[in-house]
């Protein structure tokens, strides 16, 4: 550990003085997002403020230490439910400098969270750039004037392929649930860099949403709060992210009409396909909406694939051919995917019980090993 602790406040030091300067504090106006799309100008040198293309995906410190240290951690186990706040918690779970780290993420997570509820929903972006032929309205998606990233001074975001994204961590859900059972469903340890994702579209993109597990009624009735994947629409909505075409498969039977009239929110009702049948796994399969669905549309679509559908023989397999990759097309098609994969942690373990299968480790080296192929992955609740 104390190699480990050395190599890591190294890196925390270099790291320290190497990032540009940022702006911690906003003013009244870093939240007023309103702006002409026709007399829009630039506030910075753009080459600061655009997410410039690499050729792999970027990890953050703390995500860094995590994965070097999973063994230590106990995170490789299946035969007891190790703790995923233990490195929030307690500060020698990992190193003072990583336990800072953590910490200072937090803090930015929550006033990060802030800001993006306080945001005023901006026009479809994509509509915007078929009539101007230009992408100069993706500046309206920042959350903050210089950029997502002057939101996160602990600089512990991670760069993946469709721009900053959430630092892969424990819990596996918002930490916040180490104190606050109540935020269980919560998505705001997700993050969104909706003006790097507005800069990949191209004026012929289509924005296609593969639902996968896409039961509407689920989570909503007991939490009184809107059902996951429709707090997602609507995050995206806010950012300028409007789908074209959503579709939702689910084994349970559910009436149409109940999904129509009273499930489903009146503004998606134009394009969404609720395709009340269970998702096959086997390659190849029409039922399998990597292949029947997902290869019909191209690169330049927009396209977010959420699976939970709570049975590891359906879902893992299907999470796998994404990590496999065999036609080298899902890398080139998918810009964020969502998954709920159920191992063997303390938190979650009185919620998916006999579901269990697999270790921490395991779903570090899933979500790792897509996010370095090009797919950014989430932890879904």
């Amino acid at each position: 550990m104390q190699a480990n602790f050395m190599i890591y406040f190294i890196i925390v030091i270099i790291n320290f003085y190497l990032q540009s300067p940022a702006v911690l504090v906003i003013n009244s106006s870093a939240t007023d997002n309103t702006v002409d799309p026709n007399h829009i100008t630039s506030v910075a040198n753009k080459e600061d403020l655009t997410v410039k293309k690499y050729q792999e995906y970027i990890p953050s410190i703390v995500e860094n230490y995590l994965r070097d240290n999973l063994d230590y951690l106990g995170y490789n186990t299946i035969t007891s439910n190790p703790s995923g706040c233990k490195i929030w918690q307690d500060q020698t779970a990992t190193t003072p400098a990583i336990h800072s780290l953590l910490a200072s993420y937090s803090a930015d997570l929550k006033n990060y969270t802030g800001i993006v509820k306080k945001f005023k929903q901006i026009p479809d972006l994509l509509k915007i750039i078929q009539k101007t032929n230009s992408h100069d309205i993706c500046v309206t998606a920042r959350p903050h004037p210089h950029g997502i990233k002057a939101l996160f001074p602990s600089n512990q975001l991670s760069l993946s392929d469709s721009g900053y994204v959430e630092p892969l961590t424990t819990p596996m859900r918002h930490h916040d649930i180490c104190t606050e059972g109540s935020r269980l469903m919560t998505l705001e340890y997700l993050v969104h860099d909706f003006e790097a994702m507005c800069r990949k579209l191209k004026p012929t993109s289509k924005r296609i949403l593969i639902d996968m597990g896409a039961s509407l009624s689920f989570h909503g009735e007991e939490t009184k709060s809107p059902q996951p994947i429709v707090e997602l629409l609507n995050l995206y909505k806010k950012f300028g992210f409007k789908f074209d075409h959503i579709y939702g498969f689910e084994v349970t039977f559910t009436d149409p009409k109940e999904v129509y009239e009273n499930l489903l929110p009146e503004e998606y009702l134009p394009n969404y396909h609720w395709i009340n049948v269970g998702v096959n796994s086997a390659k190849g399969h029409k039922l399998n909406p990597l292949h029947s669905i997902l290869k019909s549309f191209d690169e330049d679509d927009f396209i977010v694939v959420k699976l939970d559908i709570d049975t590891g023989s359906i879902e893992v397999p299907l999470a796998t051919q994404l990590l496999e990759d065999e036609d080298g097309i899902y890398h080139k098609l998918i810009d964020h995917f969502y998954f709920e994969h159920h191992v063997h942690i303390k938190e979650l373990a009185p919620f998916w019980a006999d579901t269990m299968q697999g270790s921490i480790k395991n779903t570090f080296d899933l979500f790792y090993g897509l996010r370095k192929m090009g797919i950014p992955a989430h932890f879904w609740p």
